[in-house]
């Protein structure tokens, strides 16, 4: 090992008041690989909006995705409640749709009966 590592590990054991063990450090160094991809895969991601979104603000049909885009990538928690809504909302919609449908061809068929 390395002095550099042993001196963290030191660092670590101070701060936790006691020594790890390898399997702690291991789950420890697992932990933080994970995080640390899980960042890079939401950097790539955002920085492919990033670039989606500025493609869309210069091809003028697709200015209203380019803004959903940006609400996306600036608000990302309120934009997903909104989209849930929205999807709920249409849902519904669908459904109340299919029902007035029904009801007016029950209604027109007992007219021609």
């Amino acid at each position: 090992m390395s002095s550099q590592q042993l001196e963290r590990e030191l660092s670590r054991a101070r701060e936790m008041g006691r020594w790890l063990s390898d399997d702690e450090l291991e789950q420890m160094e697992h932990e933080q690989r994970l995080i640390r991809q899980e960042q890079d895969q939401n950097s790539q991601r955002r920085l492919k909006l990033g670039l989606f979104t500025v493609v869309c603000v210069v091809i003028p049909p697709l200015w209203p995705v380019a803004l959903g885009l940006s609400l996306h990538l600036f608000f990302p928690q309120t934009f997903r409640r909104l989209l849930w809504l929205a999807g709920g909302s249409l849902l519904l919609l669908a459904v109340l749709g299919a029902g007035v449908g029904v009801a007016v061809v029950s209604l027109f068929w007992m007219l021609i009966s």
